[in-house]
């Protein structure tokens, strides 16, 4: 069975664990929530990446590990367009070896204003 992580950022308002994690596998979705509030950060799409990518950031370090342990991401895109500037940001955040990713652009997100979702797949411990 995995367990739920608590990694000190709002918890959804959904019947939903941010973080999984089972042996040294972690999952999550993460979105561009104020890590105090929940509340959806306003602004265009390198705004809403940073803060997700941080969100991000933080669940890994709260999980023992960090940004480098993360292989996998699935981002959710409501505007193809914002593809240019997010990419932009993931080169901030990720070296080489960059995780794998799909992108996929959605018809709209849960919360609005939301333009991006991630789910990530990290793996903490040895190769």
């Amino acid at each position: 069975m995995f367990e739920a992580v608590k990694t000190g950022l709002v918890a959804s308002k959904g019947p939903i664990s941010g973080v999984v994690r089972k042996g040294p596998l972690v999952i999550t979705a993460q979105i561009p929530k104020d890590p105090a509030t929940g509340e959806i950060v306003q602004g265009d799409i390198t705004v809403q990446t940073r803060r997700t990518l941080d969100n991000l950031r933080i669940t890994m370090e709260g999980c023992g590990g960090s940004l480098a342990d993360v292989m996998m991401l699935q981002v959710y895109l409501v505007d193809g367009a914002d593809a240019a500037a997010m990419n932009a940001v993931w080169r901030e955040v990720f070296t080489e070896p960059f995780p794998c990713r799909a992108t996929v652009v959605v018809k709209e997100l849960l919360a609005p204003g939301m333009r991006i979702e991630m789910v990530a797949t990290a793996h903490l411990g040895a190769a």
